[in-house]
């Protein structure tokens, strides 16, 4: 295949002919290996034909595009989407070594476990929470949403600066949480909107390799704040980290540019805020696909949150810090593998098996696990197939705007709302859970030990439920394809 022959072109709207000359307007495209050129011709009604040179043609109404799926512009920005996910979410996903670190910190040792932990769950759910508004309003302006990543990266920075002149806890909920997770929202929104601009046969694989980088984060960092928080404190950590993403996301937003023209529109001529037509809202499989996200949040992050407490009840505070870092990198792995395997086969299937082993893993492994080895395997087993699972998201989310592509940056912006709203009831029923079978510390249990029995109940009966709604999507695709 040439080089031309892969090239698109866009019509940026039509050339206007003179107003002496009210004949018809013809457009012959032709294309050759070393260019790919329009020929405008416009006949008057006598006859007479008056051709425009191919440049000029080009330059006023034509834009040659990057290719998709390939090309030096797609993987950068692939490159940038991973630094964003690294940096935002794989710090996030560490919050439970600041937990840690606040809870016993004597200027905070009156504060509530509670209201600690809502540092790092608001700062989550907020930034899911937020993608719906911010889905609304850049598609009424989204000439805006460059120079907002600028002004959202240095709010992210200087939430991290003021938090760690904090003396209250409520400071920190206010600042490391809740505008940490605004301002990170706003970062991590382009790697959402732009990337069915550059990736179509492949972006399994690319979304596996940006949501990776929360994974690779997961495994790296714990090591690093733990070392950074008992040899400098929390506050020049903080100070620390801050720099670390004001100088990587800046190169990240340099990349993170979209393939597509920014529209421009006249003035009364922008989109309304609210689509006015959301047609996925009356089709089953939005509302399985959300089935699916909140089980698999409402079990994914509750384990997340509560394996390490489960590891130090086990062994040592460093064996939650081993387990944390198999987990995450496990995930790694997995997003990868999946995200490339839903290139290939169908996606709702790749989906069932992950949710459904991982839930058999829960009782398995998890729930006899008395040793070590068993819950590191339940670790890789778990942190695995249900991180991979997310790698499935992007393209579900295409299937399910169907043949309304531009709607389907609202649709995965109503499954961010749908999982941040399930990261804060998941781990608060865990929680609940938790604190019920505590009491009752028994190593000698076969299920269940330490006081888990009914939280890892929960947490598998919720991976399984997962798996049963991933099996009707997958039904509900073959009907509709069927009709």
């Amino acid at each position: 295949m040439s080089r031309a022959d892969s090239i698109e072109t866009l019509e940026l709207g039509p050339i206007a002919a003179s107003s002496s000359r009210k004949g018809e307007v013809q457009i012959d495209s032709r294309s050759s290996s070393r260019q790919q050129f329009e020929q405008i011709n416009i006949i008057d009604p006598n006859g007479s034909r008056e051709q425009l040179h191919a440049e000029d043609a080009e330059r006023d109404n034509v834009q040659e595009l990057a290719p998709i799926d390939s090309g030096w512009p797609a993987w950068r920005f692939v490159a940038a989407g991973f630094m964003v996910e690294v940096m935002i979410w794989g710090f996030q996903l560490c919050y439970g070594i600041f937990q840690d670190y606040y809870t016993s910190y004597p200027l905070f040792k009156d504060a509530s476990g509670i209201a600690i932990a809502a540092i790092g769950t608001l700062s989550s759910a907020v930034q899911f929470g937020e993608t719906i508004l911010l889905s609304f309003f850049f598609g009424r302006y989204p000439d805006l949403l460059r120079p907002s990543l600028w002004a959202a990266l240095a709010l992210n920075v200087g939430s991290l600066l003021l938090a760690s002149f904090a003396n209250k806890v409520w400071q920190l909920i206010l600042l490391q949480g809740i505008i940490f997770g605004v301002s990170g929202g706003f970062l991590y929104y382009p790697v959402l909107i732009l990337l069915p601009q550059w990736f179509v046969r492949r972006r399994g694989l690319a979304t596996g390799i940006i949501f990776a980088g929360s994974g690779l984060g997961g495994f790296a960092f714990p090591f690093l704040f733990q070392t950074l928080l008992e040899r400098v404190g929390f506050r020049w950590t903080l100070r620390v980290w801050a720099l670390a993403i004001l100088l990587t996301i800046s190169f990240a937003i340099l990349g993170m540019q979209p393939r597509l023209p920014i529209p421009k529109y006249q003035r009364g001529q922008r989109p309304r805020f609210i689509p006015p037509q959301m047609h996925f809202l009356k089709t089953s499989l939005f509302w399985l696909l959300s089935a699916c996200t909140v089980m698999h949040s409402m079990s994914y992050y509750s384990v997340s949150l509560y394996i390490a407490t489960f590891a130090k009840i086990l062994s040592s505070p460093f064996s939650a810090s081993i387990v944390l870092a198999i987990f995450n990198s496990s995930t790694v792995v997995c997003q990868v593998v999946l995200g490339h395997m839903c290139d290939r086969f169908p996606y709702a299937w790749i989906m069932l098996a992950s949710t459904l082993v991982s839930g058999i893993s829960v009782f398995v492994l998890w729930g006899f696990a008395h040793t070590l080895g068993l819950l590191f395997a339940f670790a890789a087993v778990y942190g695995g197939l249900m991180g991979g699972f997310m790698a499935a998201g992007p393209i579900s989310v295409c299937d399910c705007a169907g043949d309304k592509p531009e709607q389907a940056s609202v649709i995965w912006a109503a499954n961010y709302l749908v999982r941040g709203a399930s990261i804060v009831a998941g781990p608060l029923i865990a929680g609940v859970l938790y604190d019920r079978g505590k009491a009752t510390l028994d190593p000698n249990m076969r299920f269940g030990a330490y006081g888990f029995e009914t939280l890892e109940i929960f947490v598998g009966v919720c991976a399984v439920a997962a798996s049963v709604a991933s099996a009707l999507v997958g039904l509900t695709r073959r009907r509709v394809q069927a009709a």
